[in-house]
């Protein structure tokens, strides 16, 4: 059967062209969706098989829509993630000058990557918020259209035959934004040695240390972490869950433990996934948190109390 992947779109994305670096992707039946939100539910209702969104980006951090889609509703699994370089042109339907606009429509996190050039170069335009940022350079095409310009990747602007009024406008010119690809829990992928676990963990209450209680269970164990966001639950002002990438796999004896620790302090812990690293870096793991220390750990205590 043709698998059936969910993107955000429409065509042209840079969500499309981190769902082409997997592979099969091209030959496989490809889904645009309008929003995250209804990426994934293509994939909770059976309609994809998986999904391709972003989460998170180097210059602006955690895509938030991803991260609060992800940890409510029907539980899916990240099997795999993939890194983008992200580069963005100004474009319009027609030739203008850049003093000519008025309007520029994008998605809000390319928005934020271009916002110093366009405070310097189109200072009086109006931001229109887009749902992507091929969206908006369609939405150019269209009658009646409510902006000058867009902003979206070069890839797109050719596509579309779009006049680029300027190029490599990005304010940090080495961006990367990271993708992720979600399914229905499955078996998990199988532990490479350079994997990441990630993680939902609402506070279980509002006290002091609640925070510390939980990061001791990654720190005691000798588990990294390379990210950590809070996000509101949306219940009530000051209520809050963590996002946390975590370096290692379940499989891997020390995030196991941890996760175990986890789940006593906050039941409502929810598991993500474990996969690899996009960019295939290394870590350091110490010998007393490698799997052959617990293993060690394990047998002496259960000789203590005569289990063996």
């Amino acid at each position: 059967m043709t698998p059936r992947y969910a993107f955000l779109g429409p065509e042209g994305t840079f969500t499309e062209a981190a769902l082409l670096q997997i592979p099969g992707a091209d030959a496989a039946t490809r889904i645009p969706a309008s929003n995250v939100n209804a990426a994934l539910y293509l994939v909770r209702s059976g309609e994809a098989d998986a999904a391709m969104v972003p989460v998170e980006n180097s210059v602006e951090g955690g895509v938030t829509a991803t991260l609060d889609a992800i940890a409510t509703g029907q539980e899916l699994r990240i099997t795999r993630e993939v890194l983008v370089p992200i580069s963005f042109v100004l474009v319009a339907a027609r030739d203008m000058s850049l003093t000519d606009v008025r309007s520029v429509s994008t998605h809000g996190h390319a928005w934020a990557q271009c916002r110093r050039w366009a405070h310097s170069n189109i200072p009086t335009a109006e931001y229109v918020p887009g749902t992507s940022t091929a969206a908006a350079a369609v939405g150019l095409l269209e009658s009646g259209a409510e902006y000058d310009a867009a902003i979206c990747s070069p890839l797109v602007a050719r596509a579309r035959g779009l006049t680029v009024l300027a190029d490599n406008i990005a304010d940090v010119p080495d961006a990367v934004t990271r993708f992720i690809l979600l399914e229905r829990p499955g078996q998990l992928p199988a532990p490479t040695g350079t994997d990441k676990t990630t993680l939902v963990i609402p506070l279980p209450e509002d006290r002091p240390g609640a925070l510390m209680d939980i990061l001791d269970q990654f720190g005691t164990r000798g588990v990294n972490l390379s990210r950590i966001e809070s996000r509101p639950t949306g219940s009530f002002l000051g209520d809050y869950f963590f996002s946390i990438d975590a370096e290692g796999h379940v499989a891997d004896a020390r995030v196991a433990d941890a996760l175990r620790g986890l789940h006593r302090l906050s039941p409502g812990l929810r598991f993500l996934g474990s996969y690899a690293r996009a960019d295939r870096s290394e870590y350091a793991v110490a010998g007393h948190t490698a799997d052959d220390a617990f293993q060690a750990a394990d047998h002496w205590v259960n000789q203590i109390i005569g289990k063996q």
